[in-house]
This record gives structure tokens, C-alpha cells and sequence, in this order.
């Protein structure tokens, strides 16, 4: 839901027709992709795991595969109804995307998925999902010849990866203890959890300082900017907190969701 929404958004602030079929492509991909690097990150044997997530997610593999299969045969569909200039983008960020979870790059003679290059991780996903967010909407309507401001679309791709970048470290930081566990060098372990909470504070700030120098409308650069004060106001009073609860950064997939419907609200 977060990944349809922001494509979305990414329709109402250039002011074009949605494409429902590349909603539909966004979050089946999402789903699939998500899926397979659950599953490859698994463990030999989950329920050894000390962690309740682990565990949980090789208990209920079936669900999984459900789900991603019902996902590949939507995204089969809705292929069948796109210009073959997107298909040719949608396969590069495909193949980008697997890169994160598929064990392709060497270090030290040892296979690994670029989600375990030190400090990369969150990067690399605030990108892929500007690429399928903003990119991909964006090809289709150059495809079928839309009148698209370039300026607009690219300063949006550009502040829809520092917006990711904020949604998404919270996470690193929630799981830097079984990051540990398992090796994985996110920027909370190379920075330190202290350091990373400054860090997501001055994105939102940052973020906020962007939307509001941006060349959208005012309805777009207060619905954006309603969203960022709800994400920082989230981070003092709920995630970055003593009582911590594991759900609880999962608050920030639904800021995704918020940000669309803030704007749209906007929008009127």
C-alpha cells in the first residue's frame, strides 16, 4: 500500500492521469521483492533464531509464497498493458532491485547481496524506490507522450530518496542489535545509534527545508511538509523513545501512505 500510494503522489504533484496499471505493477514488484529478501536472508534453521521476526517468517512460508505468486501473476497482467520503453525500465529496476537481495558481489571470496555492503543498505532502498516511484510512472508517460516538467519530476525523485532515506533508517536503527548478530553493517553499527537518530532528525529537517524551496504548488508543499513534521514528531514521541515496542517503526511505512493522502487533502 505504501509503494501504490507514493507512486501516486508522484501523478498528483506532476498534475497527470494515473496509470492503474502501474500502480498495480508497483505494489505487486514491491510485494514480490520484499518477499525474496525475507527469504534469503533466513537462517538455516528460523526457529533457532533468538529473534521472534525470524522465527515468525519461517513458521509461515506458505503465506509468503502465497502471496508473491498472486503477486507475479498481477504484475504478468498488467505488463501486458505498458509501452515497451517501461518494460525496458521496469527490467533495469528489476535487476537492480534483485541486486539487493541476491548474493552477486564478492568480498574477501564470499558471495554477498548488496544489502550486506557496509552502510549501503538504506541507500540502495531509498533509491530503487524513487526509481520505481518516480521513474517508472514517469517513462510510461513520456512513452505515450505526456507533457511532463522535467524539473519538477527530477527534484522530486531527488527529495523522494532523502524522504525513503528518513522512513527507512529508523529501521536499522530498531534492528541494530540483530544486525549485529548477523553482520550486517548498516550505518547505525558504523555511525552508532546515538549519531543515527541525529542523523534521521536532520533528514527531516532537511527534507522540510526542500518542500518548502520547491517549485510545486502550495497544496503539494504543505500536505509534503505536514508528513515530514508528523515523521519527526513520531521519532521524539513514539520510536526514539525508552518504551520501545518492535511495531512500532512500522508507523513510518504508513508516513508513506500519509504523505499521499495529505496531498491529495491538499490538493482538494
Amino acid at each position: 500500500m505504501a509503494a501504490v500510494a507514493q507512486c501516486a503522489l508522484t501523478y498528483i504533484i506532476l498534475d497527470l492521469p494515473v496509470n492503474p496499471y502501474i500502480l498495480v505493477i508497483e505494489g505487486a514488484t514491491t510485494l514480490i521483492l520484499y518477499n525474496l529478501s525475507l527469504y534469503l536472508s533466513l537462517p538455516k534453521d528460523p526457529q533457532s533464531s533468538p529473534y521472534q521476526r525470524t522465527r515468525w517468517i519461517g513458521k509461515n512460508l506458505r503465506f509468503l509464497w502465497t502471496f508473491s505468486v498472486l503477486a507475479v501473476l498481477m504484475t504478468a497482467w498488467a505488463l501486458l498493458h505498458l509501452h515497451i520503453l517501461t518494460l525496458f525500465f521496469l527490467g533495469f529496476v528489476g535487476l537492480v532491485s534483485l541486486a539487493y537481495a541476491v548474493p552477486i558481489v564478492q568480498i574477501a571470496g564470499k558471495k554477498i547481496g548488496l544489502r550486506q555492503v557496509p552502510g549501503l543498505k538504506v541507500f540502495y532502498i531509498a533509491l530503487v524506490w524513487s526509481l520505481s516511484s518516480v521513474g517508472l510512472p514517469v517513462v510510461e508517460l513520456y512513452a505515450n507522450h505526456a507533457a511532463i516538467d522535467w524539473y519538477m519530476a527530477n527534484y522530486l525523485g531527488l527529495v523522494k530518496i532523502l524522504f525513503l532515506l528518513l522512513c527507512t533508517l529508523p529501521f536499522d536503527i530498531r534492528d541494530y542489535e540483530q544486525d549485529s548478530y548477523y553482520k550486517l553493517k548498516t550505518i547505525p553499527i558504523i555511525l552508532g545509534k546515538e549519531k543515527a537518530i541525529l542523523l534521521s532528525y536532520g533528514m527531516g529537517l532537511f527534507h522540510i527545508l526542500l518542500m518548502l524551496v520547491s517549485p510545486y504548488s502550495p497544496a503539494v508543499k504543505w500536505g509534503m511538509v505536514m508528513t515530514s513534521v508528523l515523521v519527526l514528531l513520531l521519532f521524539k514521541f513514539v520510536i526514539f523513545t525508552d518504551k520501545k515496542h518492535y511495531h512500532h517503526v512500522y508507523l513510518l511505512d504508513m508516513a508513506l501512505i500519509v504523505q499521499w493522502f495529505a496531498v491529495w487533502v491538499w490538493q482538494g
